[in-house]
This record gives structure tokens, C-alpha cells and sequence, in this order.
């Protein structure tokens, strides 16, 4: 017998890099527990995600030792160190990736920690954005049929200069909550240039309103840099939330406010009612208005609520409908067991 650890490979980095970190993985797994190892790379299949490199790694349940195998590496069957022991080895893991990354070049990194604890470690340092942006599900897989097809229309879409669009139900989920992930993290690179341009200006000796107004024109003018239209940013934005005009029943906020209002509740945080002043200002508004959209506000629902209510109704249906094939799978095996004499078999 044998244990299996299953690696996904960053795409991102050369074929060089992933055999490498493969190999550096597999050689502490030699060292951490004195097992045989056999390593297997496998490239994307072809009809599937193509960013799906990945690797197999083999080991043997007991030590090998100068006189073969030995004793059973029970330290990650026990109940009590098994779990600490995995968790481990997926940091290392993930370190490996990162470290790969970065040499790269790469931007991205990977987190081994659940969504949770990542939310967790968000709200502690304060960042309530990235919060909020971790306050989910995680995402639904897509499965062979589904990808294959995505993977076509995709084409499809490329080849006839259109945008893409899921020709699955399971595909329109998973693209959305990508949509809102690529969202959210645009609008943290909008929050930060606004956070430090804020700082610069009241480092300057300018007050809060001028400095608030400085920090939202900073934000807004990452479009400009891009030559894009600053509109573009927040229909997207509203295509992620208002996507189905069928859910009549889902709160759709204003998509063109969108990204000036998370902006607004950040920059209230850090400057208190000045900093809500100037935004509003630079919006056209008044004093009054001020003060009457404070107690509208507060009846919205968050950011991370819109976006949930429309993402995991489809979800939650998918999720159901997997239940009920594995039931049927299961009453299937069943009733062939039942069909079965066991007096036929030798």
C-alpha cells in the first residue's frame, strides 16, 4: 500500500520550476519521515483546464531503511498528530509555490490556510475588504463535461472577437464568483492608492476634506493610466451583482456609485464625517443631503451580502442536485448488491 499527496502546480511558473518544487517537496517527505517516494508530473489534459498542472506523489507507508522497510509511519494516521502533521506539510508546500512565484515575477501567492482563517487574520489586522472578499464559499468545481464545453465557448469567443460568455449553468457560477473575486481586488488596489495618496496629503498640511478629495481622484485616475474608461470598472462592478435580472427578489445597488461608495465607508473610517463630507461634495451633493444619506445607508446591505445573495442561489441548487445523483448512485449499488447470488460466485 501507499499514500498519496496530490499537488496542484502554480501555471504561472516554467516546467523547470514546478518539476523542481515537485522534487523539493518530495525530498522533505524523505527526510521528515524516512519513506520511498515516486514522483509523477501530469500536464493539463487537453479538453480540460489547461491550467491545470498537477502532480501525484507516492510514498510508502513504512520507513526504508538500510534493511528495507521498517516500522509504519503512524505519525500522520494518529489522531492527534496526523492532522498537525498534514497541515504542515501543506505550508511547506505552499511556501515552495510562493517562493517559485516570486522568482517569477508573479504577483499572486497561495495561502494553504482555510477561507476562514484567512478571513480571520483579514479582520485582525484590519483589512476589512480582503474580509469581506474571503467571506465565501469555496469555489464550486466544474467538473470534465462542464470545462470541456467552457473551454470551447471560450475559444469560440476569442475567435470571433465577442465577449465570453458560460454556456453552463455550473459554469455561470463559477465564472461570476471569479468576476467578484477580480472585482474585490481591484477595488483594494483603488483603496490603496486612496489610503496613500490621503496620507501624502495630510502630511502635506492639507486638511481632511482636500485630502479626501485628493485620495478619490487619485483612485479614479488608475483608469486613466490604463486608457480606459473609468465607467468600465464600476458596469463590471454591476454586472457581478445585478447579473440576472430574473432575481427580482435580490437587493441590486446603483452600479455607477458603486466604487465611490465602499470607497466613501473606507475613507469615513479613516477621516470621520470630514472624510464622508468630501466625498459627498465631490459627488455634487450638500450638507443636507449629507445627513439624509447617512440613515439610507445604514439600511443598505453590505458589499459582501449582494454579492452572496446572487452567487449562491444557483450554488445551492448545484449542491443539491450533486446530493441527489450521488443518492441515486448509491440506491443503484444497492439494488444491483440485492440482484447479486451469492451462490454463483467462486
Amino acid at each position: 500500500t501507499a499514500r498519496e499527496w496530490e499537488l496542484a502546480l502554480p501555471s504561472e511558473i516554467s516546467a523547470e520550476d514546478r518539476s523542481q518544487i515537485t522534487r523539493d517537496f518530495a525530498q522533505e517527505l524523505v527526510s521528515r519521515y524516512g519513506v520511498a517516494v515516486d514522483v509523477a508530473i501530469h500536464a493539463p489534459h487537453r479538453e480540460g483546464d489547461q491550467r491545470n498542472h498537477h502532480a501525484h506523489v507516492l510514498t510508502s507507508t513504512r520507513k526504508l531503511e538500510a534493511d528495507g522497510f521498517t516500522t509504519k509511519t503512524r505519525v500522520l494516521d494518529s489522531a492527534k498528530t496526523g492532522g498537525v502533521e498534514i497541515e504542515q506539510m501543506r505550508g511547506l508546500w505552499a511556501e515552495l509555490q510562493n517562493r517559485a512565484l516570486e522568482r517569477a515575477g508573479e504577483v499572486e501567492r497561495v495561502d494553504h490556510r482555510s477561507l476562514e482563517a484567512q478571513r480571520e487574520a483579514a479582520l485582525e489586522r484590519g483589512d476589512e475588504l480582503t474580509a469581506e472578499e474571503l467571506d465565501r464559499d469555496p469555489e464550486l468545481k466544474l467538473g470534465p463535461a462542464a470545462n470541456s464545453m467552457e473551454r470551447r465557448a471560450k475559444a469560440m469567443a476569442e475567435r470571433q472577437g465577442r465577449e465570453y460568455k458560460p454556456v453552463t449553468e455550473r459554469g455561470a457560477v463559477v465564472h461570476a464568483a471569479r468576476q467578484a473575486r477580480s472585482a474585490f481586488r481591484e477595488l483594494r488596489e483603488r483603496l490603496d492608492i486612496a489610503r496613500e495618496t490621503y496620507g501624502i496629503e495630510r502630511e502635506a498640511g492639507q486638511g481632511r476634506v482636500s485630502a479626501g478629495l485628493a485620495a478619490l481622484r487619485a483612485a479614479t485616475a488608475k483608469d486613466r493610466d490604463r486608457d480606459r474608461n473609468p465607467e468600465d470598472f464600476r458596469e463590471r462592478l454591476a454586472r457581478v451583482v445585478d447579473r440576472s435580472r430574473d432575481q427580482e427578489d435580490t437587493p441590486k445597488p446603483e452600479g455607477r456609485n458603486y466604487a465611490r461608495e465602499r470607497l466613501k465607508e473606507i475613507m469615513e473610517k479613516d477621516a470621520g464625517r470630514d472624510g464622508q463630507a468630501a466625498v459627498h461634495k465631490l459627488d455634487g451633493h450638500s450638507e443636507y443631503d449629507l445627513g439624509e444619506d447617512a440613515g439610507r445607508e445604514a439600511r443598505k446591505p453590505s458589499v459582501n451580502e449582494r454579492l452572496k445573495d446572487v452567487l449562491n442561489k444557483p450554488r445551492e441548487r448545484l449542491e443539491i442536485e450533486d446530493e441527489r445523483e450521488q443518492e441515486k448512485d448509491q440506491e443503484v449499488e444497492k439494488d444491483r448488491d440485492i440482484d447479486r447470488d451469492p451462490g454463483l460466485s467462486h
